[in-house]
């Protein structure tokens, strides 16, 4: 059976805290008296305890995240060093920022995909001489298995359902 009683100074003294850190605790809404008015100390030890701060507080248990609070300090301390990483790795320049690097591919590929819709215009003319084929018709046809090429290549980059995905969303 619970035990209940109306003293704020005899609960803070079964749980072995100071008076003030229950009353602190019940202004906050860590714990709360009963409908009746008062303290049923076992449900306040259970409360004082699943919310204590596992650094501060006597109430905290003795295993490093054995409450509520004490996996929330671990979480907020994980992320602390998490940012501090990847500060530090933005300062070692680790880091790599995307939109500069696709804005370089880009630039990059647009260069060479001018190149090769550029070169049969350039070399057709000497590949029908040594040939003895029409220059008009050779560069013809490089340009079609160009255009093919780049369109196979663009494929493979870019798969058609890859785009339309990227779109929606």
């Amino acid at each position: 059976m619970p035990e209940f009683t109306h003293s704020v100074r005899e609960v803070a003294r079964r749980l072995g805290i100071s008076h003030t850190a229950l009353q602190k605790a019940e202004a906050i809404g860590r714990v709360a008296r009963e409908p009746n008015g008062q303290w049923d100390i076992e449900k306040t030890r259970q409360h004082m305890t699943q919310t204590a701060d596992p650094f501060r507080s006597p109430m905290a248990p003795a295993a490093p995240g054995g409450n509520p609070f004490a996996r929330l300090k671990v979480a907020q301390l994980a992320l602390k060093v998490d940012g501090q990483r990847l500060a530090l790795d933005e300062e070692k320049g680790k880091l790599l920022d995307t939109r500069g690097a696709n804005g370089a591919i880009d630039e990059i590929a647009g260069g060479m995909r001018d190149a090769l819709l550029n070169w049969p215009a350039r070399v057709s003319g000497l590949i029908a001489v040594e040939l003895g084929a029409d220059p008009h018709l050779m560069q013809t046809i490089l340009q079609q298995h160009i255009n093919d090429l780049l369109t196979e290549v663009a494929d493979r980059f870019d798969p058609p359902e890859l785009g339309v995905a990227s779109r929606d969303n």
